[in-house]
Formats: structure tokens, sequence, C-alpha cells
């Protein structure tokens, strides 16, 4: 096993060369279907508040009637939109496409303590703002008992 890496001359003697550049790259030939690229570039944070769990989904570029919040199976909810296609002039060249297009889903399944007939969703400067709240858990009543004696 040499030591010197490849590119500073010498010949690869092992496939345990840790400086070695022919790398076995097990996504070398994987690629996302258009149809849900944009399914990928959607981000989501959850957090948990004492008062509800807070979903928040950059959007950028969506209006809020092209996004559907939706409720399933009791405790699921799902957010699901569609990033349309640029529309294209014959005339134009160009250079890079990096912003996705197609439909996305999102699906978090929520804990037993979500209220799921309260949820509020609110869009602003394409981010997406779900709330939904929880139950109140009652702390059991505790009562002190003397002992006598």
């Amino acid at each position: 096993m040499s030591i010197i890496p490849s590119f500073f001359g010498g010949r690869r003697s092992s496939v345990f060369d840790p400086f070695s550049l022919d790398v076995w790259d097990p996504f070398k030939d994987f690629q996302i279907p258009s149809e849900t690229s944009a399914l990928v570039n959607t981000r989501v944070d959850w957090k948990e508040t004492p008062e509800a769990h807070v979903f928040k989904a950059d959007l950028p570029g969506i209006k809020k009637e092209e996004v559907k919040v939706e409720v399933e199976d009791g405790n699921v909810l799902q957010i699901r939109g569609e990033r349309n296609v640029e529309k294209e002039d014959k005339n134009d060249k160009w250079h890079r496409v990096e912003r996705s297009s197609g439909s996305f889903t999102r699906r978090f399944r929520l804990p037993e303590n979500a209220k799921m007939d309260e949820v509020k969703a609110a869009m602003e400067n394409g981010v997406l703002t779900i709330t939904v709240p929880k139950v109140e858990v009652k702390k059991p009543d505790v009562k002190s008992i003397q002992i006598s004696g």
C-alpha cells in the first residue's frame, strides 16, 4: 500500500490507498427524475414548543394558492405544491439552470398530543408557517396524606 498519492508519481498498488483518486462512487449514475426534483429542494423545519408543533417550509417563488396543506388519517400533516417551469423563448440562451420545477410532497406523522382540527397555516415572503396546537396535558392532582403515629 502506497502512502504517497498516485498523482505525485508512483503507481497505485492497492485499492486501500487512502489518497487514491480512483474512488468508487455508488451515486455516480444516480439521477433524480425531473418530476420529483423539487421534492429534494423543499426544506422544512419542525420544532416543538410547549404550546404547539411549528413547521416552516422554504417555498420561494410559490404563491399560497399553489400550496395545499392537508391532514390525513387523523395525525399526518401533508404539504403539497408545484413549481411551474419558466416559459422559454427560442431566442434565449441559457447558461445555467439550477432551480428545480415540478410537484413536491412532504408528510409528517404527528404525535398523539397534536390538535389536528386546529391547524393554522400562513405564507409570508416565501416561507410557509404551519402551527399545530398541542393538547394541554393535565397534571394529576397530588394530595399529600398525613401519616399518623
